[in-house]
């Protein structure tokens, strides 16, 4: 399959949950309203995304296994995803992770640390160096240490513009990117816990050529460039089922806007509409965004 996208990062199984109630109390019984077992992660939510924009995509990251390798299989076969990049390994079951949601509110669990202890065994590829001269952008997770800092790279010989989220102001991933989203998780860390979001947004844009956008949930997103006023634009207002793949959903349309030429406005807003019809669904990767539904969404 001819690919347009190449993608680099989390690739997994998720387990999510949704609940008929308010979320989970100590000691108290929750009805779960429905429950899925679906392709997740950064890169896989992402890929199902631009799959359905219409967007031909090639992922490679996390190794799969014997409970996950099947499940992205089945549900990728009729789909624009080209998993041929991908590790399979016998003799793990893949990387998943468990989700519990109620509206606004989610929890996940998962053995993410575990990947990073001194003694683990490496759960994900190093790219090919044929798979990103083969696209013609990139997205890159900000997980894998010496393949994340590698894939970068690759795209920067090959001069292939490139996504990425979360990626600190003194990386060379954020001083490279074309795009750089970074969420609220990433704001309040310990990298940046004593500066204000004006500081933030300066370092960040002094640090690269590239766009950074700071997403804060339900307020305002920021976003500019170096030398530039910060700009700012609300988020599309809608009845939120579950947040679930809202951030990820958000990367995909600064993908695609890359892709399609976008300036930094459009780019911006086509993503928020991205992300808010994911945000009005449940599961997103049944019913992920077509670009009839955001063309329609950014009409209004």
């Amino acid at each position: 399959m001819n690919y347009e996208v190449y993608m680099h990062g989390q690739i997994l199984g998720t387990h999510s949950f949704l609940l008929k109630g308010e979320f989970l109390q100590p000691d108290e019984y929750s009805e779960l309203k429905v429950k899925y077992f679906l392709p997740g992660g950064e890169t896989g939510t992402a890929a199902t995304v631009l799959s359905s924009l219409g967007v031909n995509v090639k992922i490679d990251g996390t190794h799969i296994g014997t409970e996950v390798a099947p499940l992205l299989n089945n549900f990728y076969k009729d789909k624009n995803v080209d998993l041929t990049s991908l590790y399979f390994d016998p003799d793990y079951e893949g990387l998943m992770d468990y989700v519990v949601i109620a509206g606004l509110v989610r929890s996940p669990m998962g053995v993410f640390q575990s990947l990073y202890e001194p003694d683990a065994v490496r759960r994900w590829n190093m790219p090919k160096e044929k798979d990103i001269t083969g696209c013609k952008v990139a997205a890159i997770d900000p997980f894998f240490l010496e393949a994340t800092q590698a894939a970068a790279e690759l795209c920067v010989k090959h001069k292939k513009p490139y996504v990425t989220i979360d990626s600190f102001h003194d990386s060379y991933l954020h001083l490279h990117s074309a795009v750089n989203v970074v969420s609220k998780e990433c704001t309040e860390s310990e990298q940046y816990k004593d500066k204000s979001i004006e500081e933030i947004y300066e370092l960040l844009t002094d640090n690269t050529d590239g766009l950074v956008i700071i997403t804060r949930g339900e307020k305002e997103m920021l976003y500019g460039r170096k030398g530039q006023l910060m700009k700012k634009m609300k988020p599309f207002f809608v009845e939120v089922k579950s947040t679930l793949g809202a951030g990820d959903t958000f990367k995909a349309g600064c993908v695609y806007g890359l892709l399609h030429g976008m300036n930094d406005d459009e780019l911006v807003r086509f993503s928020s509409a991205c992300s808010a019809i994911a945000i009005s669904r449940f599961p997103l990767p049944l019913n992920p965004p077509t670009l009839d539904e955001v063309s329609e969404l950014l009409n209004k």
